[in-house]
């Protein structure tokens, strides 16, 4: 509807409008969220969750309101009619830009449970949405250098022991664990320097997507494999608030995820981590094959 303004007006306008957006759903969303923090009761904390899943699809909804008022980007989707609201997903994506998050999150929006993301530990300090991801369990990652961990190899193991106790909050409510397993947002100089055997992809990192499944090999058992692709080049932030991007591409898959890849102990079978890892890049043998497609 506004798309014939000027690309920066535009960029302007959608900054301040998901500012508003993003200070008026979390100043709700705080009164359930420190309401679950100072009332340990479990069945308590459960409502408190889904009252706070509500609110953030609330403002998801309105992000999608001002997209669809500003923007003529054309959406180009299929394989959404697979999810479902009342299922728990392992989610994983290939990831290009920051758009990718809002991109998934006006696709899944009521179709499937609210996405939640691994986070660095320092996001929490974030203000206004630091405390909205904590009442969200969104996992908060504390990464060690690998320097760190030979003067203080007791924290090793830390990251991951976090996701075990993230995954068991996940076990109340239909959840979609999200992963960018490259680790990183794809530019060709990081293909480069990694030597990746994919043409579209980083390599990807098994230990995150490992651990889920061990913490929830009984609850998840589907893989929402999710590939985006932007013809145009990948988008910068500002570039999606000014509305420049004219197509966004994103294809859905969802697959069962092999019972033997599920429920095991990673850290500790040596024959599990290989199956994991082979599992996981024939899924990305096949998703860099897909995104030729959809580039081309």
């Amino acid at each position: 509807m506004l798309s014939f303004l000027p690309a920066p007006v535009i960029g302007v306008l959608n900054a301040i409008l998901l500012g508003i957006n993003t200070l008026f759903w979390c100043l709700l969303l705080y009164i359930p969220a420190i309401l679950k923090l100072i009332i340990p009761i479990k069945g308590f904390q459960v409502l408190c969750t889904k009252v706070i899943i509500a609110i953030a699809e609330a403002w998801v909804a309105c992000n999608v309101g001002w997209m669809k008022l500003t923007q003529s980007t054309r959406w180009e989707v299929s394989g959404d009619e697979q999810l479902k609201r009342e299922g728990w997903y392992l989610v994983l994506s290939n990831h290009q830009s920051w758009v990718d998050i809002l991109a998934m999150q006006r696709v899944f929006n009521h179709r499937a449970p609210f996405l939640k993301f691994f986070l660095k530990q320092q996001l929490i300090w974030v203000p206004v949405i630091g405390l909205a991801w904590w009442g969200l369990d969104f996992p908060f990652m504390k990464r060690y250098s690998r320097e760190y961990l030979i003067k203080h190899p007791e924290k090793r193991g830390e990251d991951l022991k976090a996701t075990r106790r993230a995954c068991e909050r996940f076990r109340y409510t239909p959840v979609s664990v999200m992963n960018f397993v490259e680790g990183t947002r794809f530019t060709q100089a990081k293909h480069d320097k990694q030597k990746s055997p994919y043409q579209h992809l980083l390599t990807p990192k098994a230990g995150g997507v490992a651990f889920v499944l061990d913490a929830m090999g009984d609850s998840i058992q589907t893989l929402v494999d999710v590939t985006i692709a932007y013809p145009g080049g990948a988008p910068t932030f500002w570039d999606f608030l000014c509305g420049r991007v004219e197509t966004i591409r994103m294809e859905i898959d969802t697959v069962a995820i092999p019972q033997e890849l599920r429920g095991k102990d990673y850290s500790a079978d040596a024959e599990h981590r290989r199956n994991v890892k082979e599992w996981l890049a024939e899924q990305w043998r096949a998703k860099d094959e897909r995104l030729e497609r959809m580039l081309g």
